[in-house]
């Protein structure tokens, strides 16, 4: 437990450096370009190659390339085989993406036709907006391609300090950007589409300058990435055969998105800047816990399935989970209650307005029905990865993406952007709901009633917690939208409240204990 702690603390710290730099961009962003019109025209064309770079970094390249480079590592310390393999993987991998982006590019236009509003296409000088931000950011994905293989190197090494502090590189960028539209515009429409242009600029630099960075990392832990003539061996075939499902098992989450933006198109003007403001908050946890656990746990699973230690392993997973719940269902029943107040206190300020605060808080709500679920589904597929299944967990997928689309049709005409979010959300349950089935059902991992009762504690905890945030967050008034240090005070009163009740509770009931805390608190090495 204690060394799953410590790589999820690695990982998860630096994502969270990450994810405060991506609140400060978004804070910026809010109060720049505000909701509708230039705003929704960005979002859009961000969307685009950052779903892809999601659903191909985060989930199914190494889920993939992992168990499959960790079988070329040697005990003795000979990486030679591993460092062939990496160079055919990536020798191949290049031309791949050169194709892909080029047809992407060229299908732009007819693609952001499929996923912008009616408000967008009807404004055709938004419309051609956003088909320039788009194509000038879609670069943004071939790099981090590329960088997702070294990632996965370091990963596999067990060195995820570099490749998780790399995205902290993409939100230095966009705040470069949108500081230089604040200081250089004047708050008209031709100043939020010149925003728009270094925004789109600075996704591409970021990508080149995170591929620098892990290659760099890359050399340093012993393997020096040469270019080759592209050949399909025998182990690019077994990739290629684990990764086309993976896509679809592990990034259901991202693909998810995907149907999010075509249902979007139909909803009125602004909605989809308010689920990208929303899906910051609800991928802060997701990013930091998920991510990490997932990350943390494939090279882990990898090598005790392979040495058939099915104790060590089902011990692993059973650690994973309780930790996800111990971290995401608090979170998630914070910013459910919390939402509107912490959305406000962020978002509300320049272009952006108290009730589109509201609204982003309310689609927070929809969105964290699901948290604890979406991180579910990345402790759980990584069980099946490294047993090199990656058929079960597309079949689950698409099951629970049937769900989302059926939930869709049937939610969005009465709740709107709601029922877009309840839908995705029920869909990630379903996804959990079989996942965990299929383990139990072939004998490949059960939970304990030790794990089960400290899960019902941890709800318990959590609770309690929201029925304190109910109460408390009424008495600060309007302080969520008032001055710097009023937001400040309420906002840190909130958490530190709710923080301290869950814990608190937590400990009490036995879910915690002091050790667990100090290595929840530890830095790490």
């Amino acid at each position: 437990m204690s060394s799953l702690i410590k790589n999820v603390g690695t990982i998860g710290g630096l994502t969270l450096v990450s994810r405060l730099f991506g609140f400060a961009r978004d804070m910026l962003l809010s109060r720049i370009l505000g909701a509708g019109g230039v705003a929704d025209a960005w979002q859009l064309a961000f969307q685009l190659p950052n779903i892809f770079r999601r659903l191909f970094a985060e989930g199914a390249f190494s889920a993939a390339f992992v168990p499959l480079f960790n079988r070329r590592m040697t005990k003795d310390g000979d990486i030679s085989e591993a460092r062939a393999f990496a160079d055919t993987v990536l020798a191949v991998l290049i031309p791949i993406l050169i194709i892909f982006s080029g047809l992407m590019m060229v299908a732009m236009p007819w693609i952001m036709a499929l996923f912008a509003n009616d408000n967008i296409k009807a404004d055709k000088p938004v419309f051609d907006l956003a088909i320039w931000m788009a194509w000038i950011a879609f670069p943004y994905l071939g790099f981090m391609s590329i960088a997702t293989l070294f990632a996965a190197i370091l990963n596999s090494l067990s060195r995820f300090a570099a490749a998780a502090a790399a995205p902290i590189l993409l939100n230095i960028c966009l705040v470069a950007a949108l500081l230089l539209g604040l200081f250089t515009g004047d708050g008209s429409h031709a100043a939020r589409e010149n925003t728009g242009f270094y925004l789109a600029i600075s996704v591409s630099v970021s990508g080149i300058l995170q591929l620098l960075w892990l290659y760099y990392w890359v050399r340093k832990a012993g393997f020096r990435p040469a270019l080759h003539r592209p050949r399909i061996t025998a182990g690019v075939k077994e990739m290629g055969v684990l990764i086309l499902p993976a896509i679809f098992g592990a990034g259901v989450y991202q693909i998810s998105r995907f149907v999010d933006l075509f249902f979007i198109s139909e909803l009125p003007d602004k909605s989809i800047t308010y689920l990208a403001m929303a899906d910051r908050l609800n991928q802060l946890p997701l990013g930091i816990i998920g991510i990490a656990l997932g990350t943390a746990i494939l090279p882990s699973l990898s090598r005790m399935i392979a040495l058939e230690d099915s104790g060590g392993a089902s011990r692993l997973q059973s650690n994973a989970v309780e930790l996800s719940m111990l971290l995401t269902v608090p979170a998630a029943v914070a910013l459910y209650v919390a939402g509107p107040a912490i959305t406000s206190a962020f978002y509300v300020g320049g272009a952006y307005s108290k009730a589109d605060g509201l609204m982003t808080g309310a689609v927070v709500g929809g969105l964290v029905l699901g948290l604890p679920a979406y991180v579910l589904v990345k402790v759980l597929v990584p069980n099946f990865f490294a047993r090199k299944d990656t058929r079960t967990p597309v079949i689950t997928a698409a099951v629970a993406l049937a769900a989302n689309i059926a939930l869709n049709l049937l939610l969005i005409p009465h709740m709107g952007l709601i029922g877009l979010t309840v839908a995705g959300s029920i869909a990630a349950w379903i996804n959990v709901a079989l996942l965990y089935g299929i383990l139990h059902k072939r004998g490949l991992y059960r939970i304990s009633l030790l794990v089960a009762g400290r899960i019902a504690r941890i709800s318990g905890a959590a609770a309690i917690m929201a029925g304190v945030l109910w109460w408390i967050i009424p008495l600060f008034g309007d302080a969520f939208t008032g001055g710097v240090t009023e937001r400040l005070l309420a906002l840190g009163s909130v958490v530190g409240s709710g923080a301290l009740v869950f814990f608190g509770c937590a400990f009490a009931f036995g879910v915690v204990d002091r050790s667990t805390l100090g290595q929840l608190r530890r830095r790490p090495a």
